[in-house]
């Protein structure tokens, strides 16, 4: 499989996984399969998952994490503020300061693993260089480090309530859950509800009580549910970017992509600049050059020798023919007048009708897209079925040109033997090229053996 980078700015000439790219498109969220925010509220459902386990031991574990967090801050922050008289007063606190962030980080995993929630990271860039003082100094003036700070030193209270409450709900269950087992091992038991209380001579006689188990079984999940989607939007707001922050990165990402893509444009305009001088010298060029060198030795010889003028009229003729249909070539290369004229479907078909291999075309498309992306399509079209007759050794191909929401998709698919591979300035990779022009995206999926599928989805505003 000829899998190329994702990253525009780094493949240089590469193809993009378009369904990674499609799925982060729509669902604009950085958290990795389901949460506690968007998982289902059935109770079999939260039973079966392991996020509702994961949760509940997170929120029965966590204090230990508060009360370290709370002895560690209160001494260590305490004693570097007393200390800050002497020199070593500073670099304690820069090491507590080092001591939370780090905390912090760890946090951010551990509400990932419990919760399924994944909290970017929220620090500005670290300054150029390696001056360890200059380093140390950004990191105090970010915003995010005090935060951090705040988080950590109220993180004990509020895992305190999470550790009692956990504990009420799941020890009240698993006393009503084991009660038979309890019976058995002390001879009777009596539960209190309240005002009513039950007694339980034999194990027997338990067994409504582990039935009402059950029920707080369920009780006992949709409070740890409750309590974990509460503190991982506790620790999203905390741990997490700011919205300015967050659109400020997203801001900077997309201008970075449609800088890379800029460049790709302008180095794939380049190429095909290159490429159009090179047939013009080496093919119609060259052969209107013999044309007229023929016609002036015909010239010459029309008096003294008028078959051999005939034969190089004959000769020029046919060199002028041959000139002409490189030119129509080459015309077609750069924008095929059908492509205008017509539109999509017919000019797929007639590259599929100049193909050495049976191809079928299917074009659905509710109307004509904006001429880039039509253009885009067929020249992805034209390359992909030149790359079947040249290297794949297939005995049939297809091409499908389909609406998907707001994005055209051309697939060409053969059944040849495989091995495609978009290398630097190679056929493949300039279509990379050419569909990063508009934010479009690539794959080549090509196993040995075949068969190859080249996808492409090219955005459109319909």
């Amino acid at each position: 499989m000829g899998e190329l980078s994702r990253d525009p700015g780094a493949m240089g000439g590469a193809a993009v996984q378009w369904a990674a790219a499609r799925w982060a498109t729509a669902t604009r969220t950085g958290a990795d399969g389901p949460s506690v925010m968007t998982g289902s509220w059935h109770p079999l459902a939260m039973a079966k998952s392991s996020l509702t386990w994961r949760s509940a031991l997170y929120l029965g574990v966590s204090l230990a994490f508060g009360i370290g967090w709370l002895v560690t801050l209160t001494i260590g922050l305490t004693l570097s503020v007393a200390l800050l008289i002497l020199w070593v007063g500073l670099p304690l606190l820069m090491l507590m300061m080092i001591a939370w962030r780090f905390g912090a980080m760890l946090e951010r995993q551990f509400v990932r693993a419990a919760f399924g929630v994944r909290i970017p990271n929220p620090y500005r860039r670290p300054p150029e260089g390696r001056n360890p003082l200059v380093r140390l100094r950004r990191m105090a003036a970010d915003p995010a480090t005090w935060k951090d700070l705040l988080y950590l030193a109220v993180l004990f209270p509020v895992t305190l309530v999470e550790f009692v409450v956990s504990v009420a709900a799941w020890a009240g269950t698993g006393v009503l859950l084991f009660l038979p087992v309890l019976v058995a091992a002390d001879g009777g038991t009596e539960i209190n509800f309240g005002y009513v209380s039950y007694w339980a001579g034999n194990p027997v006689e338990a067994l409504p009580v582990s039935v009402v188990g059950l029920a707080f079984l369920v009780v006992a999940m949709y409070v740890t549910r409750v309590m974990a989607i509460g503190h991982a939007a506790w620790a999203v707001l905390m741990l997490g970017t700011s919205p300015s922050q967050a659109e400020n990165a997203e801001l900077r990402k997309r201008t970075e992509h449609l800088q890379a893509s800029r460049a790709r444009g302008v180095d794939a305009a380049e190429f095909e600049r290159r490429r159009i001088e090179r047939d013009l010298h080496d093919g119609a060029q060259q052969r209107l050059l013999a044309v007229a060198m023929d016609i002036g030795r015909a010239r010459a010889k029309l008096d003294d020798d008028p078959e051999g003028a005939r034969a190089l009229i004959e000769q020029a003729h046919s060199g002028t023919k041959e000139a002409i249909s490189e030119l129509r070539d080459l015309a077609r290369g750069i924008y095929p007048a059908i492509l205008t004229d017509r539109g999509l479907d017919p000019a797929l078909s007639g590259l599929a009708g100049r193909a050495p291999v049976p191809v079928e075309v299917d074009v659905d498309l509710p109307e004509r897209p904006p001429a880039a992306v039509e253009s885009i399509a067929y020249f992805i079209v034209a390359e992909s079925l030149a790359n079947i007759a040249k290297y794949a050794r297939a005995t049939r191909a297809s091409v499908r040109v389909v609406r998907e929401d707001r994005w055209v998709v051309v697939e060409v698919i053969d059944d040849g033997m495989g091995g495609a591979e978009a290398r630097p300035d190679g056929g493949l990779a300039g279509l990379a090229d050419r569909a990063a022009t508009i934010d479009g995206m690539l794959i080549v999926d090509s196993p040995p053996g075949g068969p190859t599928i080249i996808r492409a989805d090219l955005p459109c505003s319909w």
